[in-house]
């Protein structure tokens, strides 16, 4: 199972995660495309990291919406979804050809990845996007879900579209009996006791998760995702390594 963290999440003098610490010991990282963090700059900059330490280079796409960390829905017709995408994609493809290095798969952010987990015709508009993107590349680009308790759905569309997914699971934020994260407004959503984080990470590895209410359930993820933000998580990161790499 890969290790992918949210990278690149600074802004100008701003700075956000520890991205120096954490490149080393993950295998994906998710580069902000500058709608609800980030800068050309900031993504030249973690995209000359990722190609230093080997690490897979993914678009974090978002809304656009800087002063709500992308954590808000916005109203969007499905057009606009599709040039959403496209447009940070294009950004961050342009860096990577810059320095000569391939971008390999998408990965939404925030409220954007909700509203794709919760309704269908978000979701089939990302991947027709994608879809399309991909005819004009030599390597066509993957798409992030989160793996549910049923991933059916997803990879039926997916593959009538011919993008291929990667699902993901959560080592730091708490589930729900649905297989779906816990809001960030409920106060146990965030895990902050780092043996707590290790031993989900192990259970992921397994093909389980507990949920906040005490259920086990079936999640099977091909990558395991941290968040840059979660300094537990941070501290952490080379014990979560190992775990995934016995």
């Amino acid at each position: 199972m890969k290790l992918n963290c949210d990278m690149g999440e600074s802004y100008g003098v701003w700075t956000m995660g520890n991205d120096n610490a954490l490149m080393p010991w993950i295998n994906m990282a998710n580069i902000a495309c500058g709608f609800h963090a980030s800068d050309p700059d900031i993504m030249a900059n973690t995209i000359t990291q990722a190609k230093e330490h080997h690490v897979f280079i993914g678009a974090h796409i978002s809304y656009h919406d800087k002063q709500g960390f992308g954590r808000r829905s916005i109203p969007h017709t499905l057009t606009e979804i599709a040039h959403l995408v496209a447009y940070q994609c294009g950004a961050l493809l342009s860096l990577c050809q810059l320095q000569q290095t391939n971008m390999t798969y998408v990965k939404p952010h925030g409220a954007l990845h909700l509203d794709m987990m919760t309704k269908v015709e978000v979701y089939e508009a990302i991947i027709q996007t994608l879809s399309k993107i991909n005819l004009a590349l030599k390597h066509p680009l993957k798409l992030v879900i989160q793996s549910t308790l049923d991933n059916i759905p997803y990879e039926a569309i997916a593959q009538y579209h011919k993008v291929e997914l990667i699902l993901e699971a959560f080592a730091d934020r708490a589930y729900g009996n649905q297989g779906l994260l816990m809001p960030r407004s409920h106060p146990q959503a965030i895990l902050n006791n780092l043996e707590h984080i290790k031993q989900q990470s192990l259970n992921l590895t397994q093909g389980f998760v507990k949920t906040y209410e005490g259920r086990i359930i079936d999640i099977h993820a091909d990558t395991l995702c941290i968040h840059s933000d979660n300094p537990i998580s941070v501290a952490g990161i080379a014990d979560i390594h190992r775990i995934l790499n016995p």
